[in-house]
C-alpha cells in the first residue's frame, strides 16, 4: 500500500521537517518574489537537503492550504509515522535506564486541531517525554496542527492508544502517578505534589475527561477561578498545569 501525504505549511512546521526528515517532502511550492529572510533561510535549507522548489503565485499556495494561513509556503510530504503502545514502552524503558522521572501528558477528547497544537507546544516547551492521546476521540497531526505547534508536531512523540483507560492502569502500574484536571475537583493544582513520575491528564473542552478516563486518576486537581468565567480553554490550563510540574521539579 502506498504511504499516503499530508500537505503541510507554515514556515516554523516546515523548517523542523526539513531539519529532521526532510526526506519526507515530495514538492515543495514558495510564492513567487517575497523577500524574506525566514523564507530565504527555509529555501536555502530546502536547497541543502537536494530538493527542487517550485515557485507560485499566492492563488496557487492557497488552493494548496485550502485557505489556510501558509506563510508563503507549503509542501507535499508523506505522512509521520503514528506511534502506538509499543513505542510508549520503549520510551518509558529508556527513561528508566536513564534514571529520568517520565513526563508525560495524556488528552482525552482534545479534538480540535488549534488546540492540539497550542498544547504540542506548550508540551514541548515544559519538557513533556510524550503526549497521549486515544485513538477515537482526538485530533490527529493534520497540517493544520503542525503549524499552530510551531514545529513541536515534529519534535516530541504523540502516541495513540487504543485503550485510554487501560493505558493510564499501565502506567500506574509503572508508579506513575496519574493526575486529572476537572471542574469538580476540591484540590488545587498549586496543592498538589507533581515532582515524581507523573502522567498529567486534560479532558476535553465543556465535557471534560470521559468518566473511565476520571475514574481511572489517582488525584483530580483544578485551576483556581476567580473571575466570571468557570472555565479556561483546554491549552491554556495545560499550560499552566504543565509549567507547574516545572517548578515543582526545578524546586
Amino acid at each position: 500500500m502506498a504511504q499516503q501525504h499530508d500537505w503541510l505549511y507554515g514556515i516554523h512546521a516546515l523548517n523542523a521537517v526539513l531539519e529532521r526528515e526532510p526526506q519526507r517532502i515530495l514538492e515543495l511550492y514558495v510564492v513567487k518574489g517575497r523577500d524574506d529572510e525566514r523564507l530565504i533561510n527555509l529555501i536555502n535549507l530546502a536547497r541543502k537537503n537536494g530538493l527542487s522548489i517550485q515557485f507560485c503565485h499566492k492563488k496557487v499556495l492557497d488552493d494548496k492550504a485550502n485557505g489556510e494561513q501558509h506563510q508563503g509556503v507549503v509542501a507535499r510530504a508523506l505522512q509521520a509515522k503514528v506511534l502506538n503502545e509499543s513505542d510508549l514502552d520503549e520510551l518509558l524503558n529508556l527513561r528508566q535506564t536513564q534514571g529520568k522521572a517520565p513526563f508525560l501528558l495524556v488528552l482525552d477528547g482534545v479534538t480540535d486541531p488549534h488546540n492540539l497544537g497550542a498544547i504540542l507546544r506548550n508540551a514541548d516547551g515544559a519538557g513533556v517525554d510524550a503526549v497521549i492521546v486515544p485513538k477515537d476521540k482526538s485530533a490527529s497531526l493534520n497540517a493544520t496542527v503542525r503549524k499552530v505547534a510551531c514545529g513541536a508536531a515534529d519534535v516530541i512523540p504523540m502516541i495513540q492508544v487504543t485503550n485510554l483507560s487501560r493505558t493510564l492502569a499501565q502506567l500506574q502500574e509503572q508508579q506513575i502517578w496519574v493526575v486529572g484536571t476537572a471542574g469538580e475537583a476540591r484540590q488545587s493544582v498549586f496543592d498538589c505534589k507533581m515532582n515524581g513520575p507523573i502522567a498529567l491528564v486534560m479532558g476535553a473542552e465543556g465535557k471534560g475527561m470521559r468518566r473511565l478516563t476520571r475514574e481511572r486518576c489517582d488525584e483530580l486537581i483544578k485551576l483556581p477561578m476567580l473571575g466570571s468565567v468557570s472555565s479556561l480553554n483546554v491549552s491554556v490550563a495545560a499550560g499552566i498545569c504543565l509549567y507547574e510540574v516545572v517548578r515543582q521539579r526545578i524546586a
